[in-house]
């Protein structure tokens, strides 16, 4: 059985599974609404202004730590098809959320732009509760390539 790893980022598919991706995170960051989300919106357009392409070029570049941090729970439940993994996804957000975090939070700590660093460290605090909350959708939009 392929690895997680190897479904998600063979040459034939990881050019959509990043388009995928990048979409998602637009989609998650347009749907955020009150104080928190105008901050989280404020850093994105930062981030994105800084550097175009950046918010693509980080998940391509992510997308094997992402979906290493994930293979335990794919290994475990995985064996059993695609449907009894992304259940198990979405019953579990907060591991999932942590997993991934664990990804970034690496990166941001070896980040070379200030701003990047900083905006980074700034949201970082509800940066749990809200990839938590968008697992269902991870799960959506990874599910096509399980």
């Amino acid at each position: 059985m392929p690895t997680l790893v190897e479904k998600l980022t063979g040459a034939e598919v990881r050019p959509q599974v990043v388009a995928a991706c990048v979409a998602l995170v637009d989609r998650e960051v347009d749907a955020k609404g009150g104080l928190s989300g105008m901050a989280i919106k404020a850093g994105y357009k930062v981030i994105k202004a800084i550097k175009p392409g950046f918010v693509q070029q980080v998940v391509d570049s992510l997308l094997p730590d992402f979906a290493a941090a994930m293979e335990p729970m794919y290994t475990r439940e995985g064996g059993a098809g695609p449907d009894a993994f992304a259940k198990y996804l979405q019953s579990h957000n907060d591991e999932v959320a942590d997993a991934l975090l664990s990804v970034t939070d690496a990166r941001a700590e070896r980040a070379k732009n200030a701003t990047i660093r900083k905006t980074y460290e700034r949201l970082r605090g509800g940066a749990r509760e809200n990839v938590s909350a968008a697992v269902p959708n991870l799960v959506a939009t990874l599910r096509p390539f399980l």
